[in-house]
């Protein structure tokens, strides 16, 4: 028996054992390959469902299983009920973390040695950038994309290790960690370990189908050369300047998946104001003397410089003057300097020349030229809430429009030691008053001072109502605000912005600048700017093509409305993408081999390529051992002909047997069903797939569905490898088994929001499955001790509904893919039926064919998350032929809920009165510690009486009518309390001497069954339940006394005078507490 700190392992390890039975008779099998029929499905006769391959630095984790189940679950079920079932699965090699890991390695060893001795006080720590506000000050930013609540690309990289060491923790020797200088050998490495693991998952997985991507593949790596040669020759892909999101150490574009850091961060674009320095210059910059000096403040807002009075520094704030070109110099930070020098706006290309290093210090009292501004000469003035690590440390200052402005210029005035401490002259401020330039409806035209004034701020220091104030005033300034200066007075500022920025521009006073909305981390380590490229791109957004993938997306089933608005908002905002890139891994672009595909651009329609992998690739995930077709014959034509309608190649040699049956694998699996995956890839590779899907392929072989789900937490923690809270797949699979890990993905959660997998639920799951077996085990072996015959008896007739019960409801949450809830009520619900049955039966027994009903029924229904527990069950104790992954949902009868609402009444009745039986066995004992007689009462000296009034009459049943006269049952409204009371008084009762008095007891009735019936529906306003109350406690009066633990318990009508009589001295308390339709009343007497 495996034990461990006193701790027993041997549930865990039987179902690994089993487990491990189980894939070998799936092996022998291949029950999970999958082939198409010879006629074209009908709906729902096949299921194709895959999953966005995982990148292939390191082990599958449990973020990546989670997302998974979701998938396998929904595969599972159709399998189960029938469905021919396509899940394939790949590896994605593609792009820069493999080779900036064998780079980083390669680093390690020139460095350290080989093997390498590193210092111990040597940790490299993995950036961890401060996400500020956008301190800009426009309305006009970029929308925040859809994103999950860590990035996909940051959960993959830990970047708390040497690589070195981080290769020994994948279980390599020194020896071995060496041939990882190759990017080649991860691929040769983490595949096959993945598969493993899948396997040993019980992943329902066509293997045959696998592959890799990259050029190491060379089958996929014609594919996507054909893709693009499709999407160029279509108008899709483009050739210009673009501003992107580069890597500078990487010399390349960094898509997403190549970020550390900063996934589905865009370039931020800004106007850079040339605020032209006005000689002499001062002595530490007299180094200038002979250049034209700017001043470069980065605004989203250009269309205000007619009201600047000034412009602000950071007085601590690190500078330099940068060369732009042989006559200008731009003052500004270095971090700006750095992105204008990659946009081609720097005198030496992609490197900063700094002619002086400044402080903001030295730039105090600088008297400059702005462009608009209606004073002619205005001064840099310090400020001490910029921010350098956001535009470009320079800042405009326009107090009419801007908040922040108006309040540190007002600080400035009214504050002689505060200019005193920064060296102001009094001239440079004092004289200087607002500008008003735009007119704001309730605000009017020095809306920065109306604002603060309004919410009573009375410092610049008063963050968070200033940004407030920002708020209030700059979204507004922006849609409904009117110029009333300059050449466009009178017009919209909307208007207006575009039409001043485009003159700035031309007139040589602005130039355009971009930087990214948030720092990006490469995973090369380095902090990504933004550059001007002249590269490849596709043209997402372009009106036409967006308007397909809206169409394909409203006819998709995306399970969630959170979903669709990630989708559509998507869609909103994306624009041109960068496809291709200098380094890594991947496909070369065709037709310009200096380029590769990028990473998230191969892998849009690659679903396409799953239908006849194995029939090119023979099984090989690396395409090294083709049999029927060579990767040359795959040509152009043929991968029309075979995925978008195209003629018969004739010129192709391929067999046209092979060549049939590739199209023919196509066309019955296309299009894909269901596709599953983070949210966090909304914003890029789920909406590049429909894109793509769009402009190739017909509308019938677009995409039907996406499921999007959260992160996963452990244990209610962010899952993190620096914290220790984390676990790979195989570490789950080790320390749980299969079957109780994927249980407790199951119970984890289904929707957007992040999920939870608890340690605790996956022990559970062990202790139930493991108990469950055991059980069943007992009960097959004492089986002639059921009792035989058709189930005959009330509890027969419950148990029975309830597994018809839960057969219907565990099929519409399959089918709605809600597992969690399937977990429920195929798993938990139908056991605590179990239980209540084995209870109820009493003496006589359970019924031999209920008991393998409900044994085949669970079996079935547990079987797309735990496969590997059902199978043994199905094999080795049902003894049953095949398997029960295939064996079809099980068939159930119409659910009888008027038998479950009268199995709920008795259940529910039973317990109240075992409470009031307990509270007047302990009210006894407590009189006679009050020297009360010495006698107390025990169950075995009582006798019950249970009073039952199965219909409402006299008053209540006249408000019942009332209710059901003023209730929409379709809306589960009522009329308004005034038409009712008016009801009531025109009633019989109203009319009644004695209504005052009754009005008190009617007025909470009504509000009880107001609620009620808002709840339920309108059988709540019935005058009796739809069963009658008295049968079925008398015929469950056996288990009644067993509950309670008496001998005698008798059922009487509260309507029939005599049996009011056998109450005794007791029958006032049935006056106080008089039994209703639903609510028996229970009495114990001494026997």
């Amino acid at each position: 028996m495996a034990t461990e700190g006193g701790k027993s392992f041997a549930r865990r390890d039987k179902l690994l054992e089993i487990e491990s039975k189980v894939r070998v008779w799936w092996d022998e099998k291949d029950v999970f390959k999958a082939e198409p029929a010879e006629k074209p499905p009908q709906p729902g006769e096949k299921f194709f469902g895959n999953f966005p391959f995982p990148y292939m630095n390191g082990f599958l984790h449990l973020g990546h299983a989670f997302s998974l189940s979701k998938l396998e679950f929904a595969a599972a079920y159709h399998r189960l009920r029938g469905a021919n079932v396509l899940l394939p699965f790949a590896f994605h090699c593609t792009g820069m973390p493999i080779k900036a890991s064998a780079d980083k390695l390669a680093r390690e060893i020139q460095q350290f040695g080989n093997p390498p001795t590193f210092p111990h006080e040597v940790v490299e720590e993995e950036p961890n950038p401060k996400e500020e506000s956008d301190p800009s000050e426009g309305a006009n930013v970029v929308p925040d994309k859809f994103k999950g609540k860590k990035s996909k690309a940051a959960s993959k990289s830990s970047g708390q290790m040497f690589q070195w060491e981080i290769m020994r923790s994948f279980g390599l020797s020194d020896s071995e960690i060496s041939k990882f200088q190759n990017p080649y050998e991860w691929l040769k490495f983490f595949p096959p370990l993945a598969v493993e693991d899948l396997k040993a998952f019980g992943l329902g997985c066509d293997w045959r189908r696998s592959f890799v991507t990259t050029d190491m593949n060379p089958f996929f790596d014609s594919f996507v050369k054909w893709q693009m040669r499709k999407l160029k020759s279509l108008g899709k892909i483009v050739k210009d300047m673009r501003y992107t999101i580069y890597s500078p150490l990487d010399g390349q574009p960094c898509a997403d998946h190549d970020r550390a850091t900063g996934e589905g961060v865009q370039p931020q674009e800004y106007t850079i104001i040339k605020m032209e320095v006005v000689s002499p210059f001062p002595a530490k910059m007299r180094v200038l003397e002979g250049k034209k000096v700017f001043l470069a403040a980065a605004t989203l807002r250009p269309e205000t410089m007619y009201g600047q009075t000034n412009c602000w520094v950071l007085p601590d704030g690190k500078y330099g003057a940068f060369e732009i070109n042989d006559t200008d110099v731009f003052i500004l930070t270095e971090r700006a300097a750095l992105n204008l020098a990659y946009q081609k706006l720097s005198r030496v290309p992609e490197k900063p020349t700094c002619l002086v290093e400044l402080t903001g210090y030295d730039l105090i009292g600088l008297p400059v030229k702005s462009p608009l501004s209606f004073n002619e000469i205005i001064y840099a003035l310090p400020m001490l809430t910029i921010l350098t690590d956001k535009g470009t440390g320079i800042v405009t200052s326009v107090p009419s429009d801007a908040p922040d402005d108006y309040m540190a210029l007002q600080d400035l005035k009214a504050k002689p030691a505060f200019r005193a401490k920064f060296g102001v002259k009094d001239e440079w401020v004092l004289p200087f008053e607002i500008v008003p330039i735009i007119d704001i409806p309730e605000y009017g035209d020095r809306a920065a001072e109306k604002v603060c004034l309004d919410l009573k701020i009375k410092s610049q220091n008063e963050k968070d109502k200033l940004a407030e104030a920002k708020r209030l005033v700059y979204l507004r300034g922006f849609t409904e605000g009117t110029m009333i200066v300059g050449e466009y007075a009178g017009r919209r500022v909307q208007e207006a912005k575009p039409l001043l920025r485009t003159k700035l521009i031309e007139t040589g006073q602005a130039i355009i600048y971009s930087e990214p909305e948030k720092k990006v981390m490469s995973r090369s380590g380095d902090e990504c700017v933004v550059a001007l490229t002249d590269q490849w791109y596709i043209t997402y957004g372009e009106p036409e093509w967006k308007k397909l993938s809206e169409e394909c997306l409203s006819n998709m089933n995306l399970y969630s409305d959170e979903t669709r608005h990630g989708f559509e908002h998507t869609l909103g905002w994306l624009n041109q993408w960068a496809c291709s890139r200098s380094f890594g891994l991947g496909t070369r672009i065709p037709w310009d081999e200096e380029f590769l595909v990028e990473s998230l651009s191969d892998s849009t329609i690659y679903m396409a390529y799953y239908t006849v992998a194995h029939l090119l690739q023979n099984g090989d995930m690396y395409g090294k051992s083709a049999d029927l077709v060579q990767p040359a014959q795959m040509t152009d034509e043929v991968w029309e002909f075979l995925f978008c309608g195209g003629p018969y190649p004739k010129s192709s040699n391929i067999p046209a047997t092979t060549l049939n049956k590739m199209k023919q694998e196509f066309e019955y699996w296309y299009p894909f069903d269901l596709r599953v995956s983070g949210k966090d890839l909304i914003q890029n590779h789920l909406t590049f797939c429909i894109y793509n899907h769009t402009a190739i392929m017909s509308k019938d072989h677009w995409p039907r569905g996406f499921r999007c789900n959260g992160h996963i937490m452990l244990n209610s923690e962010k899952m993190s490898k620096s914290t220790g809270n984390f676990r790979t797949l195989r570490q789950a699979i080790e320390e749980f088994s299969a079957d109780a890990t994927r249980f407790s993905l199951a119970d984890a959660g289904d929707g957007v929001d992040d999920a939870n997998f608890v340690f605790e639920t996956a022990n559970t799951a062990i202790l139930r499955l493991t108990k469950e077996i055991a059980w069943m085990e007992e009960i097959l072996a004492a089986e002639s001790s059921l009792r035989i015959g058709p189930p005959s008896t009330y509890a027969d007739r419950v148990f029975e509904n309830e597994i018809n019960i839960a057969v219907k409801m565990t099929e519409k949450n399959y089918r709605d893919y809600m597992f969690r809830e399937a977990l429920k009520t195929g798993f938990y619900d139908l056991q605590t039926a179990r239980d209540e049955y084995r209870f109820s039966c009493g003496s006589g027994g359970m019924n031999r064919d209920l008991v393998w009903r409900f044994m085949d029924v669970q079996t079935r229904l547990i079987t797309p998350v735990c496969p590997h527990y059902a199978e043994f069950v199905w094999r080795e104790l049902l003894k049953k032929d095949g398997f029960v992954i295939k064996a079809g949902w099980p068939s159930a009868g119409s659910p009888d809920l008027k038998l479950k609402s009268a199995n709920k009444y008795l259940q529910d009745s039973i317990v109240l009165m075992r409470k009031l039986l307990n509270k007047q066995i302990l009210g006894s004992k407590k009189s006679n510690k009050k020297g009360a007689p010495a006698t107390s009462l025990s169950e075995d000296r009582l006798k019950g009486l249970i009073y039952v009034n199965e219909k409402f009459e006299g008053w209540q049943a006249e408000c019942l009518q009332i209710l059901q006269s003023k209730f929409d049952s379709n809306a589960r409204t009522f009329a308004s309390d005034g038409e009712i009371m008016k009801a009531l008084q025109e009633s019989t009762v109203g009319q009644a001497a004695d209504f005052k008095k009754i009005q008190k007891q009617c007025m909470p009735f009504l509000r009880f069954k107001k609620d009620e019936a808002i709840k339920i529906g309108v059988q709540a306003l019935d005058l009796k339940l739809p069963f009658g109350e008295i049968d079925v406690l008398k015929e469950n009066l056996d288990l009644i006394k067993r509950q309670l633990g008496l001998e005698e318990v008798e059922v009487l009508s509260f309507t029939d005078s005599d049996a009011s009589a056998k109450a005794g001295t007791h029958a006032s308390l049935l006056n106080q507490n008089p039994p209703s339709p639903g609510n028996p009343t229970a009495i114990f007497l001494p026997r």
